[in-house]
């Protein structure tokens, strides 16, 4: 299996703040590997052994529906991790990943990366410096859309998560009570 370069890792705007010699380590635990259209990535109920990040290509997150067809999640595309929050808690990936195109993806074992994590805490550093990036960048597009300050989105948000409605991670944002948010969004917030 192909070891990805150290020049790849830093183009994958995860790693952008990790130091050099982390991204070394990193590059030597990690692989790369190719993907087909229609290729599984992962399936549902499989056992997270890999943090998935996507390198080159097009991946949609779905679930399977009783009558056969794919219900789409989401789309992900170069930079995006895939099953992080399965892969963090050593659960089951609690949906399918398939190419929806030739694809690339880094796979990262994942008791290697937290052998890592645990021994380089400048690697710790640097990856909450590029998650803290991300976030900002969700909550500034947020506000965008929404036509608000990034104050304003940050206070909504803190407000909703204490409120157990939306959750704010990593992978941007998750709706925990569709039936409150939609509430909200009818009384104007």
């Amino acid at each position: 299996m192909e070891h990805p370069s150290t020049e790849l890792l830093s183009q994958i705007g995860l790693f952008r703040r990790v130091i050099p010699e982390n991204r070394e380590r990193l590059a030597l635990v990690s692989h790369l590997r190719q993907y087909e259209r229609g290729d599984l990535v992962f399936d549902e109920g499989n056992p997270s052994d890999f943090f998935f990040i996507v390198v080159k290509g097009l991946v949609k997150v779905f679930k399977r529906a009783p009558n056969g067809h794919d219900r789409i999640l989401e789309i992900f595309g170069p930079g995006s991790l895939l099953g992080a929050v399965a892969a963090y808690e050593a659960r089951p990936y609690p949906a399918c990943a398939a190419a929806m195109e030739a694809t690339t993806c880094l796979l990262t074992p994942r008791p290697a990366f937290f052998a890592l994590l645990e021994g380089r805490p400048a690697l710790v550093r640097g990856l909450l410096g590029s998650l803290s990036i991300r976030l900002m960048e969700l909550t500034a597009r947020l506000a965008e859309l929404t036509g608000t300050t990034i104050e304003t989105c940050i206070r909504i948000m803190s407000r909703w998560s204490k409120d157990n409605v939306m959750l704010t991670d990593k992978d941007g944002f998750l709706i925990l009570d569709r039936p409150a948010l939609e509430a909200l969004a009818e009384q104007g917030y």
